[in-house]
């Protein structure tokens, strides 16, 4: 069986397949997956007393259907809750060894999972204790999901909140902490108003500390975002960049021509972390139908896919393939063309991006085209 042979995806590609596909995630939140029945448990005993539901069914779509509900002030109240109950050592420790032992059943076999260690410290941890909590958490995670018969690798990015003023002293915690699990710095948060500029000083830093950074941009607000985040803040990647579709235009004849700063992110191979799902709820794109990443991908830009935040959007790197594969027809190529994709971006080694992608994500690829 050959994928050249016209049939539907269902037929082509099984969700249990795709499951099985190793997966890296470059964007994800992780007080934006946390499970629904770890939220009512750790509210239960942080003495957080503001869920709207604790039953684990009724919690869950209400995350969804909030986010989803159109309304901004409904979509924050949903983080508030999660960053609610994170507050001690002991929650942040659990959160984070679920988030490893969850991604890894799901395929994923290495990932970066971003938080802001400013926002868990109203319980009275310090900044270095929450990083240090977090850490502990993933290493528990990857342990679980190695006795599982899953293996993953994950590192922590730590992120400032573009309209707060810690960033720099957010920026020299990554360095610190380069060595013990955290591989990067990003910045998060409303982009109108806000723009990357503004926190000019710690990605000067970063550079001369020769440490790696990625930042929203491209979602809430359009090319100049994007421009900024490049040219003037030397980002390594773009969080997001849905909006770089600004500066394609599609003739009748199906043909696309790149402005020049779409050609520079193409021509740079700058890594764009697109989060498919995420993005329809937020309404950055109409539909997974409508999505720039399918014209995207055409066209041959380093093109990520990621889940962003699985508790709110619902979502998990296997529906995130499987939207994708029903939407344009993907078969196993594309989605091993993604998954190396993201590797080749990841704020680890050159070395060890290269024995992920030639000892799993390739052989777990050419596995799976036997399988089918």
């Amino acid at each position: 069986m050959t994928t050249s042979v016209s049939r539907s995806p269902s037929e082509l590609l099984s969700d249990e397949l795709l499951r099985r596909a190793p997966k890296v995630l470059l964007h994800d939140h992780l007080d934006g997956g946390l499970r629904p029945l770890t939220v009512i448990e750790l509210a239960a005993q942080t003495g957080y007393d503001a869920l709207p539901t604790s039953d684990e069914q009724e919690l869950s779509r209400w995350f969804v259907e909030a986010a989803n509900s159109g309304s901004l002030e409904r979509y924050l109240e949903t983080f508030a809750h999660t960053v609610g109950v994170m507050q001690t050592h002991d929650a942040l420790v659990r959160v984070a060894a679920e988030c490893a032992a969850d991604l890894a059943s799901d395929g994923v076999v290495y990932a970066e999972i971003r938080y802001a260690p400013e926002l868990h410290v109203s319980g009275g941890l310090e900044l270095p204790q929450v990083v240090e909590a977090v850490n502990e958490g993933f290493r528990e995670g990857e342990r679980r999901a190695a006795d599982a018969g899953h293996h993953i690798r994950v590192g922590a990015l730590l992120t400032a909140m573009r309209h707060a003023a810690r960033s720099m002293e957010i920026a020299e915690l990554a360095v610190r902490y380069r060595d013990e699990g955290v591989v990067g710095f990003d910045i998060a948060g409303a982009e109108a108003g806000y723009p990357p500029t503004r926190h000019l000083d710690a990605f000067e830093y970063l550079q001369r500390e020769n440490a790696h950074f990625t930042i929203h941009a491209g979602e809430g607000f359009g090319l100049p975002s994007i421009w900024q985040a490049i040219q003037w803040c030397g980002a390594d990647r773009l969080g997001h960049g849905v909006r770089i579709i600004d500066d394609i235009t599609v003739g009748p004849d199906g043909d696309a021509t790149l402005g020049r700063l779409a050609a520079y992110v193409r021509d740079k191979r700058i890594p764009l972390e697109m989060c498919p799902t995420s993005n329809v709820m937020t309404g950055a794109a109409k539909s997974i139908e409508d999505h720039p990443i399918g014209l995207l991908r055409k066209l041959y830009f380093r093109v990520t896919v990621n889940t962003d935040n699985r508790l709110m959007s619902g979502t998990s790197m296997t529906q995130e393939f499987v939207k994708l594969a029903e939407a344009f027809d993907y078969d196993l190529r594309d989605f091993q063309w993604f998954t190396v994709n993201a590797m080749k971006s990841a704020f680890i080694p050159f070395d060890e991006r290269l024995a992920l992608i030639n000892e799993v994500i390739k052989p777990g690829y050419a596995a799976l085209a036997t399988d089918r």
